[in-house]
């Protein structure tokens, strides 16, 4: 992995092949690894930088007490923005994020809409949290911060993966574990802050003026097909792909199908 120093965070990422840069932001609390089958399939045709938000994966703090309380989808958007500009990659570039990265994708598009070429939302919300979704997510943090973070990963895995896929893809499961136990519980924890209060992107999509894909899997309990339908139809002329068999983690569990979806999308705009 490469590496580049953003507003005193370490930040790793994935820098592969040429052409028109696609960024993929991967979701809470994991890291780039989650995107390994997106990465190898597109890069044979575009740039892909895959990068580990801070306090994930291998984006550390440069100094142990540089920390916040709370990283907000804002800031990780502008780390990305930061992350582009520092390696000059001058183009305006696919951005594609699941789950929390969507969340940053969106606010990514919000503050940085003419680097945003186009946009892909994987098993996300637009929504903000309602007040006792936003309660877990601190129940969360403390949570981490007293057992570790390998104390989340049993109790997500069986919201995140349909029990079809636990039994017959058991390496799955054994990837989050290592994705997850590889965080920082600084890091998580203040990125569930973070996502507890994020701001409501429901009244901002019709202004979302580039091309979009929606991309769900038919058994996603968080963002279910009917919520990332709706989001679909509020952006204009948005395309919608429901990948069949999977839950929440389209891109891991389906790989195949979520990389034809992607090839597809971009290729109509090559």
């Amino acid at each position: 992995m490469k590496r580049a120093t953003i507003d005193g965070i370490d930040l790793a990422y994935v820098d592969r092949g040429e052409g028109t840069p696609v960024l993929l932001i991967h979701g809470f609390p994991l890291d780039h690894t989650m995107w390994e089958a997106q990465i190898d399939a597109l890069a044979t045709k575009y740039r892909v930088l895959a990068p580990d938000l801070r306090g994930f994966g291998q984006s550390v703090a440069l100094e142990q007490g540089d920390w916040d309380d709370v990283v907000t989808m804002e800031r990780f958007a502008d780390d990305l923005a930061a992350l582009l500009q520092t390696i000059e990659v001058n183009r305006p570039a696919v951005v594609v994020g699941l789950s929390m990265g969507g969340y940053v994708a969106l606010e990514f598009w919000r503050k940085h809409t003419e680097r945003t070429k186009r946009l892909v939302l994987c098993d996300t919300r637009a929504a903000k949290d309602p007040p006792e979704v936003a309660a877990g997510r601190l129940e969360t943090a403390d949570q981490v911060l007293r057992d570790g973070a390998a104390s989340l990963a049993e109790g997500m895995i069986l919201k995140l993966f349909p029990q079809s896929t636990i039994t017959e893809q058991p390496e799955l499961g054994e990837a989050f574990r290592r994705m997850v136990s590889e965080a920082d519980p600084r890091g998580i924890a203040a990125a569930a802050r973070g996502m507890a209060e994020r701001r409501d992107m429901t009244k901002l999509l019709q202004q979302i003026a580039c091309p979009t894909l929606l991309i769900v899997g038919t058994w996603d309990i968080i963002s279910p097909p009917e919520e990332m339908h709706a989001i679909a139809e509020a952006i204009p002329r948005a395309q919608f792909a429901e990948i069949p068999g999977c839950g929440h983690l389209s891109a891991m569990e389906k790989p195949e199908a979520v990389n034809r979806t992607l090839l597809e999308f971009l290729g109509r705009f090559s």
